[in-house]
């Protein structure tokens, strides 16, 4: 049974109860010192000199971020492991292994659940095309004793000759460091011109700037791969400044940094939306991201023949088009971008209103709230939000109407211990958290997070009680896996509570159970299929988000959209489809996903491109 059939549940390996006196470090830099002679051997074309047996345990893991392929994989079981690399490794060429000596993830012994231990560490490497970073996890075979690799993670982070310009290679900056002198015009001349592409085309265009777009030209620009940003809206940061007034985010300051440029150590915990809004404004003219603001795409198209785009654009407040013809073309419209928006009978017959949540702004705009009956439909984050919006706003009841389970946990406990240890405020550098944080297959953080889930549980118990006996239905998910599992398979089914589930458990807030959904409206009500009615005036489908891949038909067309694969949800291997890697179509991307996800993997997909630019790519 594959992976995906068997829903990504796996077990996680039983290790002896490890002596703490075991030498961590003199343990893996044994193993990945043998690794190094073994991938240095296989640099060739002999097969038989691959045999991974005293290295990897049968049932062992290795995902693989753009060193070994220009591709997001992960491998499961050693023959399949054994497979890859032969495949890869003689146009790879993974060398030059060293381990981290300094830091929280040199070589340590650790026990991340009961019943399992591991060695880890992280580690340095080199390709023939650049130089990454990895971490490596070792547990003791039961029955021989020996340290094998459970897990191994590889992360491409620069191309060799494309160093990034960061720290002491960081460019000059005067005048006459700059190509061309001071006869190109100083800086702010030179920006004028680049800004508006009056010299040479964008070798890549952005769709969206918000926090997937922003991340994205800030890393290719760095890479000196030239961006050109646009976006419908008026302003940077209308993305978020539009949501419902009182919308923060659900994650915490230290996970949700940009890339390069952190938030202050004075910025709050979780960010108010226009907040958040202001500092994209400020980091796009920081990063100095050229933008162009309302400004749609009204046609593309795409030629094999000369592996470039004909895109024209419209300026919407001035009418007049541009047409640029970039070789990549980057879809930032949101993971949670066109709305899924549901139709029922007689809903034609009802009186009061009916919108989606992504429409819903603020309820103390309507001066009737008071007197009015208002039903939530869905309950993941936006649903909660809404409802809590309508309640402090004096709305006469406020129902949340719910079909399925939904996972909850508190931004007060939860949030924080999912975060302890990596991105808090007494963490590591934010980029070795991110690479630690990426580096077990999805599968696995998977099995870990049912114990993880367990723990959040028992600290929140009274929370959870409370919803239980409110009627709240909760679903910690596939195996009790919980949030992760639920955002990377579903994009949602969770609500991190930021002050809802309080109102529900106090009954301030009713919820109404009914797996079989609404059955149609009358007058000032919502009928549903078990018979019951809702008394309603006004009635918001919190109902989530179509596929991006929509959202490309409907602006690109199906030409386009039919070369694309479906975006999120897992593949055979446990990698999400599509998002952040090629996505079938030829110079066409999707990028997408929460503030972190979009800082740590636009690295990812910046160095695709800068390697598909730089030939690297077959």
């Amino acid at each position: 049974m594959t992976l995906s059939q068997d829903q990504y549940v796996i077990q996680l390996p039983s290790t002896p109860s490890a002596t703490w006196t075991v030498n961590p470090r003199a343990l893996a830099q044994q193993w990945l010192s043998k690794l190094d002679a073994l991938l240095t051997r296989s640099s060739g074309d002999n097969d038989n000199d691959l045999d991974l047996t005293s290295l990897f345990h049968e049932e062992c893991w290795w995902r693989d971020m753009l060193a070994l392929d220009w591709d997001l994989r992960t491998l499961h079981t050693r023959p399949n492991i054994s497979a890859y690399l032969r495949r890869n490794q003689p146009r790879a060429a993974l060398s030059a292994f060293r381990l981290q000596h300094t830091g929280k993830f040199q070589p340590k012994l650790e026990s991340p659940v009961e019943g399992l231990n591991w060695v880890s560490s992280m580690f340095f490497f080199e390709s023939r095309a650049g130089r990454g970073e990895g971490v490596l996890r070792l547990t003791q075979d039961e029955a021989t004793g020996e340290w094998k690799a459970y897990s191994v993670y590889t992360a491409l982070q620069e191309l060799k000759g494309a160093e990034e310009p960061l720290g002491p290679k960081r460019w000059e900056g005067t005048i006459e460091s700059m190509p061309g002198g001071l006869g190109k015009g100083n800086w702010l001349e030179r920006r004028k011109r680049e800004k508006e592409f009056l010299d040479e085309e964008p070798v890549t265009l952005v769709i969206g700037a918000g926090q997937a777009g922003l991340n994205m030209g800030a890393r290719l620009q760095s890479l000196g791969v030239s961006c050109l940003i646009v976006d419908r809206n008026e302003r940077i940061g209308d993305n978020w400044r539009n949501r419902y007034r009182t919308l923060v985010t659900h994650d915490p300051c230290e996970f949700t940094h940009m890339a390069y440029l952190p938030f202050p150590k004075n910025w709050p915990q979780f960010t108010p939306k226009d907040k958040l809004a202001d500092w994209f404004e400020a980091y796009a003219q920081i990063m100095e991201l050229n933008v162009w603001l309302s400004t749609s795409v009204t046609s593309a198209s795409y030629s094999d023949l000369t592996s470039s785009w004909t895109v024209t654009l419209t300026n919407l407040a001035t009418n007049t088009t541009r047409t640029v013809h970039p070789r990549h073309l980057i879809w930032c419209t949101g993971h949670s971008g066109e709305p899924k928006i549901p139709t029922f009978p007689s809903q034609e017959l009802f009186a009061g209103s009916i919108y989606h949540g992504s429409a819903h702004t603020d309820a103390s705009q309507d001066p009737a709230v008071s007197g009015k009956n208002v039903v939530v439909v869905g309950t993941g984050n936006s649903g909660h939000d809404i409802a809590q919006n309508f309640y402090e706003n004096g709305a006469a009841s406020v129902t949340l109407l719910q079909r399925s389970g939904t996972y909850v946990i508190t931004a007060e406990k939860g949030v924080f211990m999912m975060h302890e240890g990596l991105h808090d405020e007494h963490g590591p550098p934010t980029e070795e958290a991110d690479l630690v944080a990426e580096s077990l297959p999805l599968a696995v953080q998977f099995a870990l997070n049912v114990h993880f889930t367990s723990k959040v549980a028992k600290a929140e118990k009274g929370v959870l009680d409370g919803l239980r006996k409110a009627g709240f239905e909760l679903d910690f998910g596939v195996d009790g896996a919980g949030i992760s599992r639920a955002y990377m398979t579903r994009g949602g089914g969770y609500y991190i509570d930021v002050g809802c589930s309080p109102l529900i458990v106090e009954g301030k807030i009713k919820v109404k159970c009914c797996p079989e959904g609404i059955r149609g409206f009358e007058e000032k009500s919502l009928l549903l299929k078990d018979g019951s009615k809702l008394a309603a005036d006004v009635v918001v489908l919190a109902t989530g988000y179509d596929n991006m891949r929509t959202t490309v038909r409907k602006v690109l067309g199906d030409k386009v959209a039919d070369r694309c694969r479906d975006v999120w949800d897992l593949d055979e291997e446990g990698e999400l489809n599509a998002m952040w890697r090629p996505s079938g179509h030829p110079g066409f991307w999707f990028m997408g996903g929460n503030l972190a996800l979009c800082r740590i993997y636009s690295k990812f997909l910046a160095l695709q491109i800068k390697a598909a630019e730089a030939g690297l790519v077959q």
